[in-house]
């Protein structure tokens, strides 16, 4: 509940809300967080998410707990969810990745889950943000997750989509009105590394500034904000560590919530820290 200008109660239908970034494998440090708030006994009433946001999202919302979400990548590599393809609209097919999502989902439309998920793609006929907070759940994801040039776009009633991070890579925006409370996890700081010049290491490093860039703005709607500087050590398609990078995510949520206890005691999220 908040009080507007007027001084007059504003009931939001959602008390707190987590908004997951896009990052590719890096998105496993949302597994992290997820697993501070489970410790806490906290649990988000509502998600958004974006790209690999999106998939962890839904992944919990569909009732995994975060180490159940570990489990059933730990023993994949970037080959068994995308397979390369004579370039036409992508490099890489997405259907690995579908069947993968077929396979695991138990929800079939995003009404369905257990905790209600946004996820955020780009129309890409239209050039704008798209927020869905209904419809068949693997095709959206896919949509959300479809990196432009690396995978095709995803038709969805007929308008092509490809990944949410295009234009909104941290979606806080479309949960902010909704909610009291937001905690957002963004798994692309605003760090400079080293990069192969390749065709990979040059896209990898070309949408990670694009991604960088359109997050700023939703970094300041955030009453609590979780991000690392050790994470740019992974790439975005660096599959094969995910257990140290939703370590990464442990660690940092951990520190935050220890160091802004009385923040967070003043805005009424009940942690047991």
């Amino acid at each position: 509940m908040i009080e507007n200008d007027k001084n007059v109660a504003v009931i939001k239908p959602y008390h707190f809300g987590l908004a997951l970034s896009g990052g590719g494998a890096r998105g496993f440090a949302h597994v992290g967080a997820l697993k501070v708030l489970d410790e806490m006994g906290v649990r988000p009433d509502i998600i958004s998410g974006t790209s690999a946001g999106s998939l962890i999202g839904v992944l919990y919302a569909d009732g995994y707990t975060p180490d159940e979400i570990i489990d059933l990548f730990s023993s994949l590599n970037f080959s068994d969810l995308a397979e390369i393809t004579i370039p036409r609209s992508g490099f890489f097919k997405i259907t690995r990745f579908r069947n993968f999502l077929k396979k695991v989902l138990r929800a079939r439309y995003l009404e369905d889950l257990e905790i209600p998920v946004m996820v955020t793609a780009t129309d890409l006929d239209q050039g704008c943000s798209k927020t869905f907070a209904t419809g068949p759940v693997i095709d959206i994801v896919c949509a959300s997750c479809s990196i432009p040039v690396l995978f095709s776009p995803v038709i969805i009633d007929n308008v092509h989509y490809v990944d949410g991070g295009v234009l909104r890579n941290f979606p806080v925006t479309p949960i902010r009105p909704f909610c009291d409370i937001v905690m957002g996890v963004n798994v692309n700081p605003m760090v400079a590394k080293e990069y192969k010049k390749s065709i990979i290491g040059i896209a990898e490093r070309s949408y990670g500034f694009i991604f960088k860039s359109n997050t700023l703005a939703d970094m300041k709607l955030c009453d609590i904000l979780i991000q690392t500087k050790e994470i740019i050590d992974y790439n975005i398609f660096d599959i094969e560590n995910l257990r140290e990078i939703a370590a990464c995510g442990y660690r940092d949520t951990q520190e935050v919530i220890s160091l802004d206890k009385e923040n967070l005691k003043n805005l009424k999220i009940p942690f047991r820290t």
